[in-house]
């Protein structure tokens, strides 16, 4: 009788204990995150740090200038790969290029310099335009041949120099091909083009040899980009994106998720958020 009394009461703790466990992972586990998804915009990756600045290029390496002023390239996997240290050398750059992974365009508008870095950003070269007798520069980009592109405010020409600021080739004069001349801001190499981008009067296209050939009225766009042959760009809260082969024009509103963000970039499918804490990279579906 007594092994039986023991043997229940035995039993009873050992089902209680199980409810208990039991209970407690059927708990579920709430994870607080602003980072989210929607049928359009799919939540891939956050990398974080305190940074100031913020470009992407073709191979989606991202280049981050960090509080104490670093410029850090970090790849795909998240991984950094390569550090500046000098980035104040001429003050803050106007412009960071990236439109050549292997060769990296820092430039100081202010100083009418540009400092050249490898794919390592290590510095190879600088170039002050004045002493070529360049005087009113405000947008470059590296060409498809390792060269320099730049838009002469002075004499309104697209102009290519070298590495040690030769000057290659030019365009004609602005304004014998056009009535109202545009101000670049923004230029890109791509497939055998050249795009110079004025926000008030849209996309002024040229081959390379300097010869006009399309003018696209996409106004008032910002942190334009071209990838995996998308022309892309940002105005408001909405997100444009140019099928360059296709010529479809597709716009996408931005989700309320979004908001936070310091800059904001497109390439390759995907959308790049500069936040306090870090970036937040999402593909468009």
């Amino acid at each position: 009788m007594k092994k039986t009394v023991l043997y229940i009461f035995l039993l009873m703790i050992t089902c209680n204990l199980v409810s208990c466990a039991q209970s407690v992972t059927t708990v579920p586990t709430q994870v607080s995150t602003n980072r989210t998804s929607n049928d359009t915009f799919r939540f891939e990756k956050f990398i974080p740090g305190s940074y100031n600045f913020m470009e992407v290029d073709v191979l989606n390496n991202l280049y981050l200038v960090t509080a104490g002023n670093q410029l850090k390239k970090i790849n795909a996997n998240g991984d950094s790969v390569a550090v500046f240290n000098d980035v104040k050398k001429y003050g803050n750059p106007s412009l960071i290029d990236v439109t050549n992974p292997l060769k990296v365009l820092l430039f100081y508008k202010n100083y009418a310099t540009v400092v050249m870095l490898d794919r390592l950003l290590s510095e190879r070269n600088s170039i002050n335009f004045r002493k070529q007798n360049i005087f009113r520069v405000k947008a470059i980009a590296t060409s498809y041949d390792n060269n320099i592109w730049l838009f002469d405010e002075q004499d309104l020409t697209l102009k290519k120099i070298d590495e040690q600021g030769k000057i290659l080739q030019q365009s004609t004069d602005w304004r014998v091909i056009m009535n109202d001349v545009p101000s670049p801001g923004i230029i890109i190499d791509h497939n055998n083009l050249v795009y110079l981008y004025d926000a008030a009067k849209g996309f002024y296209i040229f081959d390379y040899y300097g010869t006009f050939k399309n003018n696209l009225p996409f106004l008032q766009w910002e942190n334009v980009s071209i990838g995996s042959n998308r022309l892309s760009g940002f105005s408001g809260k909405q997100y444009f994106s140019y099928e360059l082969q296709s010529l479809n024009l597709k716009t996408y509103t931005l989700p309320a998720f979004f908001k936070g963000y310091t800059a904001i970039k497109a390439m390759n499918g995907k959308i790049y958020l500069l936040k306090e804490q870090g970036i937040e990279i999402y593909s468009v579906l």
